[in-house]
């Protein structure tokens, strides 16, 4: 059974209801939205476990339940007595999202602090997956730490999967920003960009300069995420072009992107042909959008992993 790891930080997510006075509480978080994805549309297909670091209040153990109840192996994660989680709340507009964050002191800043911790995490794994968010809540040396082991990892065998997922207000200048980034890519096997943030950060003119900056850094597969727009795919057979289908009214556009990562890659472990996984992670994440928050239930029942 492939075993997948998801390494990032979750937070307690504060998401509008039909009021936008009242808000639920939930748990969310762009690495563990994929994981939770993972863990509904594989089911006993894979495993799928979660490395973070939380607190041991009681806020954290709700979360450690909440991953479990999904089908989620929560014995990696790190515990940190003097620490919580970050919290963000979500604001709507026309179906767009933004979002005000605290997790200045979270836990999950902490993950990367051991790189026999990583190593233990990532035991007995087929596939790691982190994100650009992972990099930007880490300081820099724990950064390095966390490369030095997704390269021991890849060298073993491991494919490694990132998403750029660039936030610049996470990093302390741009540079740092794009430097962490390359860096990263230059460890993965599997890149999933979006083309509107490369595009603003890189100077990408075309879907096809971002798809070839990134396969240039060594990356096998390359699918450069374009909002509802066409995509494009670089792989050894070269590089295609996709079209997501339609959403006649998008709701929230929260976890877009995660879910479609998370529907892309269940169909690609599941063996479908590249062009098949891309239209699960579409139609996946063309699903989650009609629905309020980050983890939609409603969207994964009966999705077809062959797209």
């Amino acid at each position: 059974m492939t075993r997948i790891v998801c390494i990032g930080e979750c937070m307690v997510e504060m998401a509008p209801l039909d009021s936008a006075a009242t808000y639920r509480m939930g748990f969310a978080g762009d690495t563990l939205n994929t994981a939770w994805y993972l863990a509904r549309l594989l089911g006993d297909r894979a495993q799928v476990g979660y490395f973070t670091a939380v607190g041991t209040d009681s806020v954290s153990d709700q979360m450690l339940g909440f991953l479990g109840s999904a089908g989620i192996d929560t014995a990696s994660i790190l515990r940190r007595a003097d620490r919580t989680l970050g919290l963000y709340m979500i604001q709507l507009q026309d179906g767009e999202r933004s979002f005000s964050y605290w997790r200045s002191h979270s836990a999950a800043r902490t993950l990367a602090q051991s790189g026999d911790d990583i190593s233990t995490a990532l035991a007995g794994a087929g596939i790691a997956y982190f994100s650009g968010i992972t990099l930007a809540i880490l300081p820099s040396e724990d950064r390095a730490t966390l490369s030095r082991a997704l390269e021991v990892f890849r060298s073993a065998g491991g494919t490694v999967v990132f998403d750029p997922n660039l936030r610049p207000k996470l990093w302390a200048d741009p540079q740092d920003m794009t430097q962490a980034i390359v860096d990263a890519a230059r460890l993965s096997d599997i890149v999933l960009p979006s083309h509107e943030d490369e595009a603003t950060w890189f100077g990408d003119q075309s879907l096809e300069d971002t798809a070839r900056r990134y396969a240039q850094q060594g990356a096998e597969i390359v699918v450069v995420k374009n909002g509802p727009g066409e995509m494009v795919v670089h792989s050894g057979d070269g590089s295609s072009r996709h079209q997501p289908e339609k959403v006649s009214a998008v709701i929230d556009t929260t976890a877009a992107g995660d879910s479609f990562n998370a529907g892309f890659l269940a169909s690609h472990i599941a063996g479908a042909p590249l062009g098949q996984a891309i239209a699960a992670g579409a139609r996946l994440a063309a699903r989650v959008v009609t629905y309020r928050g980050a983890l939609v239930e409603e969207a994964v029942l009966g999705h077809d992993l062959a797209g």
